[in-house]
């Protein structure tokens, strides 16, 4: 069956009319880009050549003289380009590097493009005239001049010559002698003289500093012309970042570009509709079904984490240094979300382990970035907590090149200094082709997987209950190349929308496939939310919450062709000013952004044909799916920081704490608990929670597995309960005030397996806790504290009752009230009894037997009974 060629991000602006769950577009769609015929400038008839005889000198540096107070970061472009010649230029350079094979064939045709001639041979380029002393070999030199022929040669400034034509004024003349005068001045040492090494031509040489922000800058250019190289690498890069900037404004064309770009949309006919697919939520025994498929299949799983985005919006910073930090290191609920994620991982591990009494331990690929330390980071967390009892054999990290941001008017890169533009990740979506080009899918097939779920860092409910596990369930049990997981979208949300295409080809063929539509993109289809709309998006189209289950040898496949499909569903996204820093420590705040890449767009190359139109249950012959659920058991996002005095706490850590407070009272609401209702967010802007409540998904995950180890009781609004202990028993527990129960081994013990490293033995030496007939009153949490921060379990307590497990330690409480302030510690090997006594309660301490150390005195058996988990309680 032909692939589909992606429909969603063409660079046009559609009117269409709006129907009841179905977009409908009056269009024929875009072919493939014209083919376009290079223009040459008459300007120079020579280019100077780099040297290129020996590699980067790192014995030695070169400095060049002078101050500048002009602006380096930013450069109105060339008055004599617009959008339209330039993408020409660069598409006519483009095709004929793609036909040079070597880098000596390659540089004989970029030197003959006007720009670089125009660069290299200027005698007011004072980094020309340092460039023979830096011994570059020929493939820097190439990328130096790609970087200059994609019209970005101010990144190579040395500060002075900067902004283009200001030496012709007197005020230039004038500016640059009194910057050269005060350099020498602030220079000259004791001696007389400048008290500076170097070498260069004429006396132009670099400085130290210099030196080393150019190697960066020929590392970063190397990363981005390798990974881009499907659309032509850096100059491939820019065509693109033209071409979406012109779309954005379709007056940049001029009529006679219009007028065919218009002509070549008359060949397709397309409508856009609302997915069908199974609501989890009401279709109790499909769900429950489906969730055993992707227990039974967790064998042939891997999981698969983008974990590189810069997370700027949540403005998370080291106390101790002050350094950015990125996303996954922000600490939610105790601990940072990357340990979440794992953690989450785990739970679903321990439930097969009950199950079918096997070990399974899913090998984890992680994208990360250079930003923030991204990568540094993630590996020094992962090995301060010993790769989380998994091993490091099972953990693949790989890091995502950074890309240059861009200037929304005119397309050129940001820069903060001399050859240091401003680089950020390019999106979640480069992780497809970065996981080939590393080797990632192989890794998997080794380690026996054909599929993968992929979530994101910041989405703290994603495995809540059988979301996850189902989503996966179906995916392998019905061969799908990928499959999301939805729910309904929230007005104003910073989040795309899934949906199903159906288009008609020139031959006469449909094409049927669900993708997704960014809300970056909605406004260039004339998309609109709010009272105004015909027709409430959130109601009718569903949220894209990037939870997806992918088939590795589907998507391999699609990465293999080394096509623009590799790079699924590239937006620029210009929402927001981009802000930053220069080298002076000013601040600015432009309107611009960056290449990104959508990973939930890889499904826009798994569109199926058929000869006539379908028109019901099309999604039952898709090879992609999607399933429902409540939105808050799929997503809730930490993603931003509450703004100050802001009364909106949507995608905020506040308002994701609250979501998990209403899945802990749907979950333990169904065990005859007494348990408060949590209002709508509004009504906790000016205060905390209304409690706390945070259970280990190892009770779980699944919901009906949890509520078989909850029965009967309450829990009082302003109380707080913590279970950090799997095999748990409550019958019957009234809770005013603080619970607290701790566990080492909360699913199992480690041990040194014949590699040396330490893995996670589920079901063995765990924790255990059981409460009876029991009443916990204390004065809990002081709610009244200034400084408590809930989402970070940063509180102050008045009193507590604190439960810790060392070991294998067990617990048990029967008929007793347990009132005030208590702490019980149970060492590794003990159990410990709280009985009824004659000063209320006693407590007595036993060693646990021989031969029930690793198995426990009781545990919970897991059986499957038809689509169901059925737990009976089992003393040993």
């Amino acid at each position: 069956m032909a692939q589909a060629q992606p429909v969603l991000h063409h660079n046009h602006h559609f009117p269409f009319s709006l129907t009841s769950k179905t977009l409908h577009f009056s269009l024929r769609f875009a072919r493939p880009p014209l083919t376009l015929v290079s223009s040459q400038s008459p300007s120079s008839t020579s280019s100077s050549s780099l040297s290129s005889s020996s590699s980067f000198s790192s014995s030695r540096y070169v400095h060049l003289p002078r101050v500048s107070t002009a602006p380096v970061d930013y450069v109105p472009p060339a008055p004599e380009y617009d959008f339209e010649q330039e993408i020409v230029r660069l598409r006519g350079l483009c095709t004929k590097l793609s036909k040079r094979k070597s880098i000596k064939e390659k540089l004989k045709v970029i030197d003959r493009d006007y720009r670089v001639k125009q660069f290299f041979n200027s005698r007011r380029n004072w980094f020309c005239r340092v460039l023979p002393a830096l011994n570059l070999d020929p493939y820097d030199c190439f990328l130096l001049k790609c970087l200059v022929a994609a019209g970005q040669g101010h990144v190579l400034s040395l500060g002075i010559e900067s902004v283009e034509g200001e030496f012709e004024t007197a005020r230039g003349v004038v500016k640059h002698a009194l910057f050269s005068l005060v350099e020498m001045i602030e220079k000259f040492d004791v001696n007389g003289n400048g008290g500076r090494e170097g070498f260069g031509k004429g006396g132009m040489v670099l400085e130290k500093e210099e030196l080393g922000d150019l190697k960066k800058l020929l590392t970063n250019l190397g990363e981005i012309e390798q990974f881009y190289d499907c659309i032509g690498g850096i100059i491939g890069y820019q065509i693109k970042v033209l071409e979406l900037l012109a779309s954005s404004k379709p007056e940049r064309y001029s009529k006679n570009w219009s007028g065919q770009m218009k002509q070549a949309m008359d060949c397709e006919f397309l409508k856009i509709h609302a997915p069908n697919g199974p609501d989890l939520s009401q279709n109790i025994e499909y769900a429950s079904q489906a969730a055993l498929w992707g227990i039974e299949g967790l064998p042939e799983l891997g999981e698969i984490y983008p974990l590189g985005g810069a997370a700027d919006r949540l403005g998370l910073v080291d106390p101790d240094t002050g350094e950015c930090l990125p996303a996954a290191m922000l600490s939610y609920c105790g601990r940072t979300l990357l340990e979440g994620l794992i953690r989450d991982l785990q739970a679903r591990e321990f439930l097969y382990n009950k199950i079918y009494g096997k070990q399974c331990i899913t090998p984890v690929a992680i994208m990360t970035s250079s930003a923030k330390n991204n990568h540094k980071r993630i590996v020094s967390l992962c090995e301060r907590f010993g790769w989380f009892g998994r091993g490091r054999s099972n953990f693949q990290l790989f890091e995502q090149p950074l890309v240059p941001a861009i200037g929304a008017d005119d397309g050129l890169w940001l820069v903060t200094k001399s050859f240091t533009p401003l680089c950020k990740p390019g999106g979640h979506g480069v992780i497809w082709k970065l996981a080939h080009d590393k080797g990632i899918f192989k890794w998997f097939y080794d380690h026996g997987r054909k599929g993968a779920t992929v979530r994101q860092v910041s989405n703290v409910a994603a495995a809540t209950d059988l979301t996850l596990l189902a989503l996966s369930g179906i995916g392998l049990r019905k061969k799908k190349k990928l499959g999301f997981a939805s729910c309904k979208r929230t007005t104003g949300a910073t989040e795309g929308m899934n949906v199903l295409i159906e288009r008609k080809n020139l031959d006469g063929m449909w094409e049927y496939g669900l993708s997704c539509i960014e809300y970056t993109e909605f406004e260039k289809y004339g998309i609109t939310e709010g009272s105004h709309s015909p027709v409430s998006l959130q109601e009718s189209f569903p949220a894209n919450t990037n939870i997806l289950y992918v088939d590795l040898h589907s998507v391999e496949s699609v990465m293999s062709s080394n096509s623009e499909k590799s790079l699924p569903g590239m937006v620029l996204n210009l929402k927001k000013p981009v802000a930053y820093f220069d080298q002076f420590g000013r601040k600015h705040s432009v309107s611009g952004g960056r290449l990104e890449c959508t990973m939930q767009n890889i499904a826009d190359s798994f569109f199926n044909t058929s000869s006539s139109q379908c028109y019901n249950d099309v999604e039952d012959i898709l090879d992609t799916f999607i399933v429902y659920n409540e939105r808050r058991r799929v997503t809730s996002s930490a993603k931003r920081t509450r703004k100050h005095a802001s009364e909106s706490l949507h995608q905020t850590p506040d308002g994701a704490l609250l979501d998990i407070l209403r899945n802990a009272h749907d979950l333990l609401s169904r065990c005859n608990i007494e348990v408060p209702v949590v209002e709508s967010n509004d009504m906790y802007v000016d205060s905390g929670p209304p409690y706390l409540i945070l259970l280990h998904p190892a009770l779980g995950p699944l919901w009906e597995v949890a509520r078989q180890k909850f029965s009967g009781g309450s829990i009082s609004k302003g109380s707080e309960l913590q279970v950090e202990v799997a095999e748990f028993l409550w019958r019957n527990v009234q809770l005013d005030g603080s619970l607290i129960v701790l566990s080492e081994n909360v699913m199992g013990s480690l041990k040194i397996d014949e590699n040396g490293e330490s893995l996670i033995r589920y079901g063995q030496r765990c924790g255990r806790c059981k409460l009876e007939n029991v009443k916990v009153l204390n004065k809990g949490i002081d709610w009244n504290a200034e400084d408590n921060i809930y989402w970070k379990l940063e509180v102050q307590r008045h009193e507590g009752c604190k439960i810790i497990l060392h070991g294998n330690a067990e617990f048990e409480a029967t008929d007793v009230v347990l009132q005030g302030n208590h702490v019980f510690e149970v060492p590794d090997g003990y159990k410990l009894i709280i009985a009824p006594g004659t000063s209320g309660f006693e407590a007595r301490l036993y060693p646990i037997e021989l031969d029930k150390q690793d198995t426990g005195s009781w545990c919970w058996n897991y059986k499957i009974e038809g689509s169901h988990i059925k737990l009976e309680y089992v003393e040993q």
